[in-house]
C-alpha cells in the first residue's frame, strides 16, 4: 500500500467556547481533507481549553455527543483525533480524546496519567482512565493507532505497553506550556529528547499536536511536529501560530527500523522477572 499523510493541527483554543472551537476544528479537518492527509491530530482539550476541569458541569460531552457527531460528520475521507472533557455515566469526568470517521465517534482514549505537579492539577477534577485501546487505520489496518494524552507520553510503562501491544502509530495530543512544570524545567527541550527517545526505541512514528496561544498566566509554546520511526523530525512548526504541520509516513520505513533494533520483538520474548531487595550490613 502508498505512503500515507499525516498532520498535527497545532491550533489555539477558546477556553470554554465549544462553539468557536467547532469553528476551527472544521476548519483544520477540511483543510486535511483537501490535502489529502489521513490522520489529524489535535492537541489535548481542544474542544475545550486548558483549564476546562474547572468547568467540568458545563463543558462535559458524553461520548456520543451530538457536538462529537456532528464534527465527524466532516470527517469523511479523514481521521480526526479531537481532545473534550468527556462526561461518563454515574457523572464522572475525564480528560479525553475522541477518534472522529464517517459520522461516528470510533474511538475514545481516556488520558491514564493525570498530571498534578507545577501548574498542572488533572486530578482534581478527572478519572484516570483505565485502558490503553488502539484502533487500525481505515483502509490501512497495517497503521495501529494509540492515542495517549500529553503525560501518558512520560511513563515509559504505558509506551512500552502500547509498543509491544502492536502499535505502529502514537497519535499524542498535547497542551504544554512553558511554565506547566517549573521554571528550571525546559519544557520544549524534555520533549524533543522524550519524542526522539520513544520513536527511536519502539521504531514508533509520533505525530504531535500542541496548542499555542495564552491561557490566564500559561503560554503554549507549540512546536507541533510528526517524528519518524528512526527518532527523525519529518516536519516541525517553527512558528507559535495556527497551521497544520503535514509529513508522509511510509510503513516500510516502520519496517526497516524495527527490524535494525526489534526492541518490541525482544521485550515480547522477556519472561516475567522478579527482584528481592537486599540488606547489606
Amino acid at each position: 500500500m502508498k505512503p500515507i499523510l499525516v498532520a498535527a493541527a497545532q491550533t489555539e483554543t477558546v477556553p470554554g467556547d465549544l462553539a468557536a472551537n467547532l469553528i476551527v476544528h472544521r476548519r483544520f479537518i477540511d483543510e486535511a481533507g483537501e490535502r489529502g492527509v489521513q490522520l489529524v491530530v489535535f492537541p489535548e482539550l481542544s474542544l475545550a481549553g486548558h483549564s476546562a476541569g474547572t468547568d467540568a458541569l458545563r463543558l462535559g460531552l458524553p461520548r456520543d455527543a451530538a457536538a462529537l457527531r456532528e464534527l465527524a460528520q466532516g470527517c469523511s475521507s479523514v481521521v480526526a483525533v479531537v481532545g473534550f472533557v468527556e462526561e461518563a455515566p454515574g457523572a464522572q469526568f475525564y480528560n479525553s480524546v475522541a477518534t472522529l470517521y464517517a459520522g461516528r465517534v470510533m474511538h475514545v482514549h481516556r488520558k491514564i496519567a493525570l498530571a498534578t505537579y507545577g501548574r498542572l492539577d488533572d486530578g482534581k477534577y478527572y478519572g484516570h482512565g483505565e485502558r490503553l485501546d488502539q484502533f487500525t487505520l481505515p483502509d490501512d489496518p497495517r497503521w495501529q493507532i494509540a492515542t495517549p494524552i500529553c503525560a501518558d507520553l512520560w511513563n515509559p510503562a504505558l509506551m512500552h505497553r502500547l509498543a509491544c501491544d502492536g502499535a505502529t502509530l502514537c497519535a499524542a495530543p498535547v497542551s504544554s506550556a512553558v511554565e506547566a512544570v517549573g521554571d528550571a524545567f525546559d519544557n520544549p527541550r524534555g520533549w524533543d529528547a522524550v519524542l526522539r527517545a520513544h520513536a527511536l526505541v519502539y521504531g514508533l512514528p509520533i505525530a504531535f499536536a500542541n496548542r499555542v496561544g495564552h491561557e490566564g498566566a500559561l503560554r503554549f509554546w507549540g512546536g507541533s511536529r510528526i517524528v519518524g520511526p528512526r527518532g527523525e523530525t519529518l516536519a516541525q512548526s517553527e512558528s507559535a501560530r495556527e497551521e497544520l504541520v503535514v509529513a508522509t509516513l511510509d510503513y516500510d520505513a516502520v519496517r526497516a527500523a524495527r527490524f535494525d533494533l526489534p526492541t518490541v520483538r525482544d521485550a515480547r520474548g522477556v519472561p516475567a522477572l522478579k527482584s528481592d531487595i537486599v540488606s547489606v550490613s
